[in-house]
């Protein structure tokens, strides 16, 4: 086990500490409520952890598969810190829940991993469709998760990722709901961020990439589709987890799906345009 001591929250003025901090220090007192929303215009990122031995396969799934899987962050072996995304991140405290897995099961979700934490773990941060969320809300485009406090509807599709050694499955999405028209500028605006995930994959008929019931997601909780709004699906930092259960890994963690990690980078330095 790692000799690195927890990282606790040193006693400042709130009032002097940035939004993510305040975010990251709310999960090391137990905060397990969706991230949605919250510290608005930072950063936010999904969670996998796994040994060093399957790193490199899984590295390089990623970079076939940029879409569902931007790394916007990396540790070293062993070291819970990353400081490009934290000065003072501890990647084993600062996520509301976390899935512990082995053997492709979800087999715990603790509040920290702690208990957890080896020296030979690399812990991947890949880019989050919340952060372009807030730059749909700035055009003023409605996110019904958001408006009703849950986590955003993801589903497993038959859209197949490119597979890397291990790594191989179906690719996850996360649903919006818009009018038409949103959905054009909605497809506009997240153009400019693929470094978490940008423009939509699908628009409308999700039985066309797998979906049978848009009223049962795989991870996060449903949202109500209008009449005259069409699903709109974008692929989503979930995915790891799809094919961590497929590849049935003796032993990873992520985190818990729309309990994302916050951190310290601006959603504005992602953009392109």
């Amino acid at each position: 086990m790692t000799s690195l001591a927890r990282t606790e929250p040193v006693a400042h003025d709130a009032s002097n500490l940035s939004p993510s901090v305040l975010a990251r220090h709310a999960c090391r007192t137990g905060m397990a409520s969706s991230t949605a929303g919250v510290a608005d215009g930072f950063v936010q990122g999904n969670l996998a952890i796994m040994p060093e031995k399957l790193a490199s396969a899984f590295h390089r799934f990623c970079q076939l598969n940029p879409k569902p899987c931007p790394i916007i962050g990396m540790s070293d072996v062993g070291d819970p810190r990353i400081p490009a995304l934290g000065i003072d991140l501890d990647i084993r405290t600062d996520l509301p829940r976390y899935r512990v897995w082995r053997d492709g099961e979800v087999v715990e979700e603790p509040t920290d991993i702690m208990a957890h934490w080896r020296d030979d773990l690399v812990a991947f941060v890949i880019g989050c469709s919340f952060s372009f969320e807030e730059a749909l809300r700035a055009d003023g485009l409605p996110i019904r998760h958001i408006e009703r406090n849950v986590r955003v509807p993801m589903y497993r599709t038959n859209i197949a990722c490119q597979p890397s050694g291990p790594f191989a499955g179906p690719m996850v999405v996360s649903m919006r709901p818009f009018k038409p028209a949103d959905a054009i500028r909605a497809v506009q605006i997240t153009s400019r961020f693929p470094a978490v995930h940008g423009a939509p994959v699908h628009l409308g008929h999700p039985s066309s990439i797998g979906i049978a019931d848009i009223a049962r997601p795989d991870y996060g909780d449903p949202v109500p589709v209008a009449d005259d709004e069409i699903p709109v699906f974008w692929a989503c930092g979930v995915t790891p987890q799809s094919v961590i259960a497929a590849a049935k890994l003796p032993f990873a963690i992520t985190h818990a799906p729309g309990l994302m990690l916050v951190t310290d980078l601006l959603n504005k330095q992602l953009a392109v345009l």
